[in-house]
């Protein structure tokens, strides 16, 4: 297997931000383990347009303040729920769910997307579905069909299909900023929980602290299947080795260090530095231990069972 640690590919960049894929291509390894990664970058009034995907997945804010519209499947006759997102949040979304994400604060969001892949349109990545704009599924439907449905004229339902101009993601001028109201990130809700500053399970002295979420502690976090992982590494600390029964992936969240997985038969199959902004993957059962290097590290991991 092809595990060194990636970078991911730019997928689309605009005024209003970016965001950024681990392409099974690139990684065959995230097929074989029915993984996925993307990363979402908006900039100061950054808009990505409403869309839905085909994985379940749980996004962790790496930096900034973000707002985001969210209904899930279940809950389509509720009011889309709206929720403030600050660094260190963990905010799982269900498969099929309909979000939209606004930046409101003053610097670059940057979040990211690790997902379970196992019922991926294409192995080893995240397909997204758009509501509106030209790639947006409203575009598509004959101006007819929209106007009957929504019971207006014919006209009015070609504007409707046509003024969204942007693809994916956008910047909102001043004034259209000003219709959306920044949420209450302080404010408690069942969506998120901010496992930065969650109570670690191992803590060590000059050595680093270990913070996991489970389903039993998160409900939604059960619900879309996954588990979620903080490490925190000091100056020339260790990880001691470790192996899950199912395959985990660890996105390098700031620092550097080095990283070493054992596989089948015994064999030394990882043996490399990584550094922010990197993603790797341990396939089940492997071993892996990380260390950091002078400045210390951080990882944010998932493990595809809610176990």
């Amino acid at each position: 297997m092809e595990l060194s640690p990636k970078f991911p590919a730019t997928f689309a960049e605009t005024e209003g931000g970016g965001y950024y894929n681990w392409a099974a291509a690139e990684s065959p390894v995230m097929g074989e383990a029915k993984v996925a990664a993307g990363k979402l970058v908006l900039k100061p009034r950054g808009f990505a347009l409403p869309h839905y995907a085909d994985c379940p997945k749980v996004g962790y804010v790496v930096e900034g303040v973000c707002g985001v519209g969210l209904t899930t499947p279940e809950n389509t006759k509720d009011t889309m729920t709206y929720i403030g997102l600050k660094k260190g949040d963990v905010i799982p979304i269900p498969y099929a769910s309909v979000s939209w994400w606004y930046n409101y604060g003053d610097s670059d969001v940057v979040i990211v997307f690790l997902a379970d892949a196992t019922n991926a349109y294409v192995a080893g990545e995240i397909t997204y579905f758009l509501l509106t704009g030209p790639l947006g599924h409203l575009a598509a439907f004959s101006p007819e069909f929209i106007a009957k449905t929504y019971q207006i004229k014919v006209e009015k339902a070609k504007k409707l299909a046509d003024s969204q101009k942007g693809v994916l993601l956008l910047k909102l001028s001043e004034e259209e900023a000003k219709t959306i109201p920044n949420p209450n990130e302080e404010l408690p809700n069942i969506w998120t929980q901010n496992i930065d500053a969650s109570c670690p399970d191992v803590e060590v002295n000059n050595g680093g602290k270990s913070t996991t979420l489970k389903g039993s502690q998160f409900p939604l976090l059960e619900q879309v299947g996954l588990n979620a992982n903080h490490l925190v590494l000091a100056a020339n600390a260790t990880r001691a080795p470790s192996y899950a029964s199912h395959p985990r992936m660890f996105y390098v969240a700031k620092g550097t260090g080095k990283v070493e997985i054992v596989g089948l038969q015994g064999k030394l199959v990882l043996n490399t530095k990584v550094e922010s902004g990197q993603l790797f993957v341990v396939p089940k059962l492997f071993m892996v231990t990380i260390s950091a290097d002078e400045q210390g590290m951080e990882l944010f991991s998932i493990v595809t069972s809610s176990r």
